[in-house]
């Protein structure tokens, strides 16, 4: 076990993830739901297959999934399908508020989430033992961490002209933004649900019959997880599409078009996927007493690149340095809380 290492691949990860919205800004006349629906196709089908296909060795990855329990198999996608609802709103999020602002906010309740329903759902004692109490701890300084760096964004909302706030955030809503985080933060915790009930395929892959390095545990798992999520978010784009007649983004707009879009919407997914496949990585890595603290150190890095990432792309260009110190103070407690609710000492 390698501790360092385990972080530093997990790290990794967390850059594609904080990173992918990016090359959404290169795409050309799409709507969202156009954009988003192609993004994942990459995302949550191409790469899950593909990386599992070179993972599993002698090529037995469909043999692997035969074999694998059924039941791990339709809880992975139900969870995923509950995620998938979380991930899109999540997109959502980012849309209305910023990389910055949309993913602290919603990442932050994901960590929180994400660390406390587990032990609730196992019959854990939250208010009898220290490792709880610290739970519990953890889930209030994150709301607190929230509410901080929601006030930091109604303080520029406040202090911006709407030009102002359109050239930060190209369709800025504070409010409908806020809302959309804190349901996506909740929803998106399901995928560390789904990633524990799909633990037996996983571990059958690791075993003695198919022999996958550990490194890849989770990549079996992320195939009926994300496809799970892709249906929902498959079914919600296209009744966006119908209902904005944005149907036609698909073949309109020349074969240049087309291709920048397609070219930069599937950078967009795989770098998506990228955290997910380092994280199991990266988890692979961690001594057995660590493996718990996983969830919550990929939402904290997560959470840190994406601030870095707003700070790039000049989300905040105009705020006064008070807003700012009050952002990067709730961003700090943000931070804080993801650690305390992995302390179970």
């Amino acid at each position: 076990m390698n501790p360092i290492a385990g972080i530093l691949l997990i790290a990794l990860g967390s850059i594609g993830a904080a990173s992918f919205y990016v090359p959404f800004k290169k795409v050309k006349s799409w709507a969202w739901e156009s954009y988003w629906i192609v993004q994942g196709v990459a995302a949550w089908l191409i790469a899950p297959w593909l990386l599992a296909y070179f993972a599993i060795p002698d090529g037995n990855l469909l043999h692997l999934l035969s074999q694998a329990p059924l039941k791990a198999k339709l809880w992975a996608m139900f969870f995923g399908a509950l995620w998938g609802v979380g991930g899109l709103t999540f997109g959502l999020s980012i849309r209305y508020l910023g990389v910055a602002l949309g993913q602290s906010i919603a990442l932050g309740f994901c960590a929180a989430f994400g660390t406390l329903i587990p032990p609730i759902v196992a019959g854990g004692k939250l208010f009898t033992t220290s490792a709880g109490i610290l739970t519990i701890v953890g889930v209030i300084i994150c709301i607190a961490g929230i509410a901080t760096i929601g006030y930091a964004g109604s303080l520029k909302n406040k202090g911006l002209s709407e030009e102002e706030r359109r050239q930060a955030v190209k369709e800025f809503a504070l409010k409908k933004g806020l809302i959309i985080a804190i349901f996506a933060g909740v929803m998106s915790a399901c995928f560390s649900f789904g990633l524990e009930a799909g633990k037996p395929i996983g571990d059958l892959a690791i075993g003695d019959i198919f022999k996958t390095n550990p490194l890849f545990h989770d990549n079996p798992i992320l195939i009926f997880i994300l496809f799970g999520g892709f249906i929902t978010n498959l079914i919600y784009c296209l009744f966006l599409n119908i209902k904005n007649g944005t149907i036609r983004d698909y073949v309109t707009g020349g074969g240049g078009v087309i291709l920048n879009n397609i070219l930069f919407t599937f950078l967009a997914g795989f770098l998506w996927f990228m955290q997910f496949q380092f994280f199991g990585m990266g988890k692979s890595k961690l001594p057995h007493s660590m493996i718990p603290f996983a969830w919550s150190i990929l939402m904290a890095l997560n959470i840190s690149f994406s601030n870095i990432w707003g700070i790039i792309l000049k989300e905040w260009k105009g705020a006064k340095r008070k807003t700012l110190i009050i952002l990067w103070v709730g961003i700090v407690i943000l931070i804080l809380s993801t650690f305390i609710v992995s302390i179970k000492t």
